[in-house]
């Protein structure tokens, strides 16, 4: 198995097949000596951290930026997901309030809210092409004693102050299948959302960022970061093409934090995931589906068997397939391989609609592509945005859980705002859950090491 660095030869995604000219940009044919912030990692939280760092500057205060990617720009994650900007009205929730509290987990999810508004705000206003649509989506549950216990829990969440329930509607029995076309859908949950390319909201603002200055440098993994700064106060990363020094540097590296953060190796670890699109038989198409989006969950409320997102040609986009692959654990967990295929799964998308959907029963189906992709699990379910312990002058943007298109915007703009004015995080509105730290590194740490060993480590509190 490949270990915490992106591999070669990644599979292509559906959303990498209209590249743009960045895509393997170089600003310039070395790399600069030294820059005032250096940005590892050119996806959706790298280049909102540009965005936002560049943003209201004057020419006199416009801070020196290099931007390094390992691969291609916005290669990884971002433009392996689903296609979905879907904040989390109810389910998550739920759980979050049992881990943290209502409080908690109302702001968490009033912030997943601001998020899609603040992208819908912003493909506006720069008149962005990335196929944003508003839809409805749902979480649907076919298993009646899962369609029970959800509906219960439901029903005492509803007596509670969360105020994001208002903007979800249930359905039941009667009418869960005729609003999701699920076939034997026992219970649906529906809410506003929006289904997007994420690529193209990505390179847009990679290239609004390459035109004020940013020096972009793709196919330029960093390898290591010295242990401390130098007397100046200067980082230096290691490149097979040379190192480069800052004072400031930000590591949107996501699942792959771990290999230049090795204090956050329990805390994010890499979590394999896969993505199809497939396009209906133009001589059968299917009935339109009533939602734009959907989640189909099969076993519990945290267990998601797939999901689709679709496309305005009539395809979907279809990821999951869990139950395919989840109890061989060498398939997914710690897994940096986006080179290849998750076997089980591939099979498993091209029936999934059919076997799901009754307008979709019966219609001869092509799958378009398949591809993997590398998810950043957060031991604690929370991204880590803020300081790195410990380590003046270095940041971390990192740990979406795969959930990051409805936070990595606004966590990006809060930790431009902590780099650019020094505020404290509680200033940043993000949500305090999301700060890093030694405390929930060390649970972190705690956490992997109970279940392992029945003993805490000795070692995880040498970190800190």
């Amino acid at each position: 198995m490949a270990g915490p660095y992106p591999v070669p030869n990644a599979t292509v995604p559906y959303w990498r097949t209209e590249l743009h000219e960045l895509d393997s940009h170089r600003s310039t044919p070395e790399l600069p000596k030294k820059q005032d912030i250096v940005i590892v990692g050119a996806g959706f939280a790298g280049a909102a951290l540009a965005h936002y760092l560049l943003k209201d500057n004057t020419s006199s205060t416009q801070p020196s930026i290099t931007i390094l990617e390992a691969r291609e720009a916005c290669s990884g994650a971002t433009a392996r997901n689903g296609g979905h900007l879907r904040p989390d009205l109810f389910v998550s929730v739920a759980s979050r309030m049992q881990t943290h509290g209502l409080e908690t987990a109302n702001e968490v999810a009033l912030f997943e809210v601001a998020n899609a508004q603040a992208i819908v705000d912003l493909v506006r206003e720069e008149n962005i092409a990335c196929d944003l649509q508003a839809v409805a989506t749902a979480d649907t549950f076919v298993d009646s004693g899962e369609a029970a216990k959800i509906t219960k829990l439901w029903d005492a969440m509803t007596k509670l102050d969360c105020p994001t329930l208002r903007d979800v509607t249930y359905h039941g029995p009667a009418d869960a299948e005729q609003v999701t076309g699920a076939k034997g859908a026992r219970a649906a949950f529906t809410f506003p959302a929006y289904t997007l390319w994420p690529y193209k909201l990505v390179m847009h603002l990679l290239a609004g960022a390459v035109r004020q200055g940013v020096n972009l440098q793709t196919r330029t993994p960093v390898h290591e970061v010295s242990e401390t700064a130098d007397e100046e106060g200067y980082w230096t990363l290691a490149t097979p093409r040379g190192t480069i020094q800052a004072k400031t540097v930000i590591f949107a590296t996501n699942g792959y934090t771990g290999g230049l953060l090795p204090e956050y190796d329990d805390a994010i670890y890499a979590a394999r995931a896969s993505v199809c699109r497939i396009v209906p038989s133009p001589q059968r198409p299917p009935a339109d589906l009533p939602l734009g989006s959907c989640a189909v969950e099969m076993q519990s409320p945290s267990s998601v068997d797939c999901y689709y997102a679709r496309r305005p040609d009539g395809s979907l986009v279809i990821g999951g397939a869990r139950s395919t692959y989840v109890h061989e654990r060498e398939e997914w967990y710690r897994n940096y391989d986006d080179s290849t295929l998750i076997e089980p799964a591939a099979p498993y998308f091209e029936a999934w609609a059919g076997r799901t959907f009754g307008a979709w029963e019966g219609v001869p189906v092509r799958r378009d592509s398949v591809w993997t992709g590398i998810m950043g699990y957060s031991a604690d379910k929370s991204p880590h945005i803020g300081h790195v312990p410990s380590k003046p002058g270095l940041y971390i943007c990192a740990g979406f859980h795969g959930h990051g298109m409805p936070n990595v915007l606004l966590c990006a703009k809060g930790l431009a705002k902590m780099i650019k004015t020094g505020c404290a995080f509680a200033e940043t509105g993000v949500p305090a859950c999301y700060e890093t730290g030694a405390v929930r590194l060390r649970r972190a740490s705690e956490q992997v090491a109970g279940p392992a060993s029945g003993r805490a480590r000795t070692d995880i509190y040498l970190k800190y």
